[in-house]
């Protein structure tokens, strides 16, 4: 007869087994029996062998026997552990030595009804590995955080405490401080500082104040990691702290440094709240001086491009940009470059003005200098102001970087990011200001479009094609005068406004861009079609009442007039008219450019 055997193999998958139980009569359902066993035994994903009633093998398929051939001393073992089972002997873990190194092969042994074992086997070497080292590491965490003096923490996504090593902290036991939000545990003054509990970047060796049971202030020494979850979303944190309130108030520092973190946390308040960094940067001026009883306080920052700091000989160009108090005696360059070269503070003496300066920085690079004074005979500078000193200048530096970041984005905001010049929008915003001015005289917007440019494109690609639309800028930027505006309207379109200037000098103008591409014939496509120019030249009377839109399209349909011309021309428009209809446009003669 016939039976069915529901065995789950060692890979976690279950397998219908049909064997045959047949008679000793019958000795077709034997073969019938055997052969399901084979085509077990070959399409196992695993190792697998069939051992007859002798305990040999039977079959096995290939993995099965290239374990054999590398290592055959774990048949014995298994034989030995089958023969001494009667009944269904369950599972067996094996050391095999393999051309990876030992490996532990999990067997599961099932015996068939015409007598010997299917065994099914899998690589069990790295879940136990993983399991024996997760052991391992839960026992270790578990006996470091018990014997440590310092306390484990955890915080959650709402911020508050879910773990607490359970010897507490700052006279609290573990179970009062779990779920409670630990901004509570700070001091008045310190509760809209940043702070390890609730960080977003991981922190190292910080020291803050918070209050302990008795509700005396401790100072700890706190690291810490941010959790993220999968999708990338803060979940809490997790970190140490370790108190060190005795050896502050052995060293009677323990008030100099409340008060010093109280006046610096109101300069980074101010820095932090105020939107314009350039007023911030006033603001702080004038907290600095009152927080270190001076007289005044000047703030500098480091042109941009202006080199870098530390390097021998190098220096940091510094420009004013925040003062606050009593008049200061000349400060020359030499003091401010020992200022920014310095790695620590400065002080000196202008006559009866006694002067300390720290230079300011961001990621390790100089961008400005902190400087203060008092005059007379006034108290020295202590350590309190000069730790205080080098707090403020910390936080300077990252305003000076906030700084530059936002010019970095109105630069960004108004320039094309190609060429460098104005972009459509600001140019017409900057062109709408110019022609509004009353007094703005007679100017001139020259409407420049390329030749031939799509051929540089499909023959020699994109890239050929964007160094020509920067040798395009350069070529508008050269010579231009404050107040004249280049700009790029899109593609292979440019504009020029010339203020205060002439017909005559407009010629002169488009003159010059028609002869500078002639140094530009390297970069064209053939010399059967060679890069030009085609200028619109439309001249700007005020107080006629026209508009940009009239301006833009009377120096546009001026180009199109010099490119119908043969290219390489300008064309001037005519004056603007509100009614009557526009003559031809007068086509200058002027060469093409090769």
């Amino acid at each position: 007869m016939w039976s069915t055997s529901h065995v789950v193999c060692p890979s976690g998958i279950a397998v219908d087994l049909l064997l045959t139980t047949a008679t000793s009569d019958s000795a077709s359902a034997t073969t019938g029996g055997q052969t399901g066993t084979v085509t077990l035994v070959a399409l196992y994903p695993g190792p697998a062998l069939r051992l007859d009633s002798a305990l040999a093998v039977a079959e096995a398929n290939a993995e099965a026997e290239d374990m054999m051939d590398s290592d055959p001393r774990w048949l014995p073992e298994l034989r030995s552990w089958l023969s001494a089972s009667s009944v269904a002997p369950g599972l067996r873990s094996v050391p095999v030595e393999s051309l990876r190194g030992i490996m532990i092969v999990e067997w599961a042994g099932v015996p068939l009804t015409e007598g010997g074992f299917l065994l099914l086997g899998r690589d069990d070497t790295l879940e136990r590995q993983l399991r024996h080292t997760l052991t391992e590491s839960r026992r270790r965490y578990k006996d470091l955080v018990e014997v440590s003096s310092d306390f484990a923490w955890e915080t959650g996504p709402d911020g508050t405490f879910v773990f607490v090593s359970h010897k507490g902290a700052l006279g609290y036991p573990a179970d009062a401080l779990i779920g409670r939000d630990p901004r509570r545990l700070a001091l008045d003054e310190a509760e809209d500082l940043p702070m390890p509990f609730d960080c977003r970047r991981p922190v190292d060796q910080t020291e803050l104040w918070l209050k302990g049971a008795d509700g005396a202030p401790a100072c700890v020494v706190a690291s810490a990691l941010p959790l993220f979850g999968p999708q990338g979303d803060w979940i809490g944190a997790r970190g140490v702290c370790r108190d060190v309130t005795e050896q502050v108030l052995r060293s009677n520092e323990l008030a100099r440094i409340r008060n010093r973190e109280r006046l610096l946390g109101h300069i980074v308040h101010t820095l932090r709240d105020r939107l314009d960094a350039a007023e911030a940067l006033a603001v702080a001026a004038a907290e600095t001086a009152r927080a270190l009883s001076a007289d005044g306080c000047r703030i500098y920052r480091a042109e941009e491009g202006g080199g870098t700091a530390g390097a021998a000989g190098g220096r940091v160009p510094l420009s004013l940009v925040a003062e606050f108090g009593a008049a200061l005696p000349e400060v020359g360059a030499a003091l401010l470059d020992r200022i920014a070269n310095s790695e620590g503070l400065v002080t000196d003496r202008l006559g009866h003005v006694q002067l300390i300066g720290e230079r300011t920085e961001y990621r390790q690079a100089a961008n400005g200098a902190l400087l203060v004074w008092r005059a007379g005979n006034s108290e020295p500078w202590d350590d309190d102001d000069r730790q205080l000193m080098s707090g403020v200048a910390d936080h300077i530096g990252i305003a000076h970087a906030h700084l530059a970041y936002q010019e970095r984005l109105r630069r960004l905001s108004e320039r094309d990011g190609l060429t460098g010049l104005f972009n459509r929008r600001t140019f017409f915003e900057r062109l709408d200001e110019s022609i509004s001015r009353p007094d703005s005289g007679p100017s001139a917007l020259l409407y420049v479009d390329l030749d031939n440019f799509k051929a540089v494109n499909d023959l020699h690609g994109h890239q050929q094609g964007d160094a020509v639309l920067k040798a395009i800028g350069t070529l508008l930027t050269t010579g231009v005068r404050p107040g004249d505006l280049p700009g790029r309207l899109g593609g292979d379109e440019f504009v020029l406004w010339l203020g205060r200037t002439d017909e005559a000098k407009a010629r002169v103008v488009a003159e010059r861009l028609l002869n500078g591409m002639r140094e530009l014939a390297h970069l064209s496509a053939s010399p059967e079609k060679p890069l030009g120019l085609s200028i619109g030249i439309a001249v700007h009377a005020p107080g006629r009442g026209e508009t940009v839109r009239e301006l833009t399209d009377r120096a546009d349909a001026a180009m199109y007039d010099a490119k119908k011309s043969g290219k390489g021309h300008y064309a001037l428009a005519p004056a603007h008219q509100a009614s009557s209809p526009a003559p031809s446009p007068d086509v200058s003669a002027a060469e093409p450019t090769p």
